[in-house]
């Protein structure tokens, strides 16, 4: 595969919109796809105006007027699928329906040019089963991404037993250039979860145990973790904010 200089993004929600906005920042022609024209609309305004967009970018020094600006400019939204499907890299970030996915990922197959990669940002689903959804395996791989997406450094990036090296760098290589700490694990198709959503709702399990058994309230048990472990929320908050976009 050659370079990545072209990124689709498929789902304008609140995670897509923010993978849009990274993968436009880092320097890639980005489209945005989504069937609901509110929805793109919403997508606009997050990556604009939103908490993290980039006029936000502007006023916390972490973008120039100019930089924000191109990537602007490099980013576009689109209600036409095959617009997203004509790139060098495809993220899936649709909501979490393994039937719908799969679906997804059988249509890209046949819309998008034979070298284009195929990520899926699925906080779970075996990646494995999207990937026999087409006839390029060696081209799919998951991407799990963290939300805000334009704030958190987490790149989990999920191989399978067919995704060839190549794809691994590539994806690596994007993600890097994206300001994210890529880490590469291996699928589980057996079990729902990678690495970090597996010892999160772990975690989340016990500290609900915690105020069940009347030990500590929502609040205390945030409380500890955060001074505990210097972690920026606690577990409770960390639910409300992946449910919310941390908004």
């Amino acid at each position: 595969m050659t370079d990545t200089t072209r990124v689709g993004v498929l789902g304008a929600g609140v995670m897509g919109a923010g993978i849009a906005q990274v993968a436009a920042t880092a320097g890639y022609e980005t489209v945005c796809y989504d069937v609901d024209a509110g929805a793109l609309n919403r997508a606009r305004e997050i990556t604009t105006t939103g908490r993290y967009g980039f006029e936000r970018g502007v006023e916390r020094g972490k973008l120039t007027r100019e930089e924000a600006e191109r990537a602007s400019e490099r980013l576009s939204f689109t209600s036409n699928f095959d617009e997203a499907a004509a790139t060098d890299l495809v993220i899936e970030a649709i909501p979490e329906r393994l039937d719908l996915k799969v679906r997804v990922f059988r249509d890209l197959d046949r819309a998008a040019a034979p070298e284009t990669i195929l990520a899926s940002n699925t906080s779970g689903f075996p990646i494995t089963a999207l990937a026999a959804a087409t006839d390029r395996p060696d081209r799919v791989v998951g991407w799990h991404w963290a939300s805000p997406a334009p704030v958190m450094r987490l790149a989990e990036i999920v191989r399978t037993r067919d995704t060839s090296d190549a794809t691994v760098d590539a994806i690596t290589r994007v993600a890097t250039a994206c300001g994210k700490n890529p880490v590469v694990v291996r699928d589980a198709p057996n079990a729902w979860g990678f690495v970090a959503n597996r010892v999160y709702f772990a975690m989340i399990a016990e500290a609900q145990r915690v105020v069940a058994a009347g030990i500590a309230t929502e609040e205390q048990v945030d409380r500890l973790m955060m001074d505990c472990f210097n972690w920026p929320a606690g577990p409770f908050g960390m639910v409300k904010g992946a449910g919310s976009g941390w908004s």
